[in-house]
């Protein structure tokens, strides 16, 4: 596991293809599909096989009760397809949705699909995006350079703001005491 999210591996290799290292993007891009769809796999059909006897242990019921196992086939059942498409798309869900699709009984046809498809698009586009920035890096650098030059503008103003109020506050009288 590298100490970074595989996002970003995948966006500094596309940004790496724009600037001219040996590598285009569709072979990040089918480098990054391979391996992703490759691992969605083998953890879909280990937890298939693996996973309902592991959480009948009792180690098992600990991590995640019966209940909470109906609750979760239940829902793949209910949302399989579209529930296991969308959800690739979000991080934090991605990595959970092929092993608790295996858990929850699905066959590979109902699972495997979504799981290709919206990886397919997904690293598609991160792909696309990075490498136009990367392709496009000096105008980028500009931009932020602009942006940055007003945030630093407007952080400055507000500052200012802030301590004219701070000490216009310090200069009022107190109020008389009460009765």
């Amino acid at each position: 596991m590298p100490p970074v999210p595989a996002d970003t591996v995948v966006a500094l290799g596309a940004f790496l293809a724009a600037r001219g290292a040996p590598i285009s993007p569709l072979g990040v891009w089918a480098v990054t599909l391979a391996a992703n769809v490759g691992s969605a796999v083998w953890v879909f059909l280990a937890a298939r096989r693996f996973g309902r006897p592991f959480f009948a242990t009792r180690v098992g019921r600990r991590l995640l009760s019966e209940r909470a196992l109906e609750r979760i086939g239940a829902a793949y059942q209910r949302h399989h397809i579209w529930g296991i498409f969308v959800s690739r798309f979000l991080p934090g869900y991605r990595a959970v949705v092929p092993p608790f699709a295996g858990i929850a009984g699905l066959r590979g046809r109902q699972a495997l699909p979504p799981v290709l498809l919206a990886s397919a698009l997904y690293y598609g586009i991160l792909v696309s995006v990075v490498h136009a920035l990367g392709a496009n890096w000096e105008a980028v650098e500009r931009l932020v350079g602009r942006v940055g030059l007003i945030l630093t503008g407007v952080a400055l103003a507000l500052t200012a703001l802030l301590i004219w109020r701070w000490w216009r506050g310090r200069q009022a009288p107190l109020p008389p005491p009460g009765p």
